[in-house]
């Protein structure tokens, strides 16, 4: 029996991989577009990013299911295809490893609006979204379920609650931070602290607690999180920081963080007991392949052991 995400990163830490949006709008997708929809309708194009991951060594591969949410999916009229979407997005990710044993993380991003009393949508409305997309996820075959990018703490209680009840074996649920004006901390656009979301996630089931995304959130401010989420939870950690900041260069937002900027970060995380560490917005399989080569020399110098093609996790 394949060993539980949370158990296996516990005796060594895993590489995720990369950005999925900017990867789809370089394979075509149209800024607006359901990229979710390509599940089904360009199947082979987000395969062949997933794939480029793998080949560049990720451990985990994240599904292609951000948005897909019946909430997130009816703004693009796609929300019929909830579960074949879901479920494409697992098949996918699963065939990307091809022979090579990985874990396949099924993603539910933020259902794109305000909880009531703030906006239209209730709490029984977004738990329903949450657990129908989970439940897609967890048939499918993902490993685990990521509720990641979340700023609130109501909206990611309803993602962990959505996962227990489609009976998934790893939850992690992943904040998306912003560096105050004055770069002196970070929190979530609704003021969540960091120690308060790790604290939060232990109480209510999460198996490993994370941060993707957000403003000015690059390596150093990771690292930053990594410690403060270890100080008040024993919860492993994962961490997807962006490739620098985002910037308009010919019409086009390109993020500023070149591969050989990124991985000089990463050696300091793995050393403050970062359990998974991947990249999000603007990251590519090149930042993935160096972050690679500098987990391998750490696995190595523990005495850990690095995987070679062919064994399993």
């Amino acid at each position: 029996m394949k060993p539980l995400l949370q158990d296996v990163i516990r005796e060594r830490p895993l590489l995720g991989d990369g950005a999925m949006g900017t990867q789809l709008m370089l394979a075509g997708l149209e800024q607006g577009n359901c990229g979710e929809a390509w599940n089904l309708i360009h199947p082979d194009r987000v395969l062949a990013i997933q794939r480029r991951y793998v080949e560049a060594g990720s451990d985990c591969i994240i599904t292609n299911t951000f948005g897909g949410s019946r909430i997130m999916l009816n703004r693009h009229g796609e929300a019929e295809h909830v579960a074949a979407v879901n479920q494409a997005g697992v098949q996918i990710a699963r065939q990307a490893f091809g022979a090579r044993d990985g874990y396949v993380l099924g993603d539910i991003g933020p259902f794109g609006g305000l909880l009531e009393p703030f906006g239209e949508f209730t709490q029984a409305q977004v738990g329903s979204a949450f657990e129908e997309q989970a439940v897609a996820l967890v048939e499918g075959g993902a490993d685990a379920i990521i509720i990641e990018t979340q700023t609130s703490l109501e909206e990611l209680l309803l993602g962990i609650r959505a996962a227990q009840a489609a009976g998934a074996k790893c939850i992690i649920g992943s904040m998306a931070y912003d560096v105050t004006l004055d770069g002196s901390t970070f929190r979530t656009m609704m003021g969540v602290e960091p120690e308060r979301a790790a604290e939060f996630m232990q109480e209510n089931g999460a198996h490993i607690v994370a941060l993707n995304c957000g403003t000015r959130m690059d390596m150093q401010r990771a690292l930053a999180a990594v410690e403060r989420y270890k100080a008040v939870s024993s919860l492993p950690v994962m961490v997807q920081p962006n490739a620098g900041q985002p910037r308009l260069e010919n019409m086009k937002v390109v993020y500023d963080e070149i591969p050989e900027q990124m991985v000089r970060g990463l050696r300091p995380l793995l050393e403050a007991g970062a359990n998974i560490v991947g990249a999000c917005c603007g990251s590519t399989p090149e930042h993935i392949r160096a972050f690679r080569g500098v987990m391998d020399e750490f696995l190595e110098s523990k005495g850990t052991g690095v995987l070679r093609e062919g064994q399993t996790l």
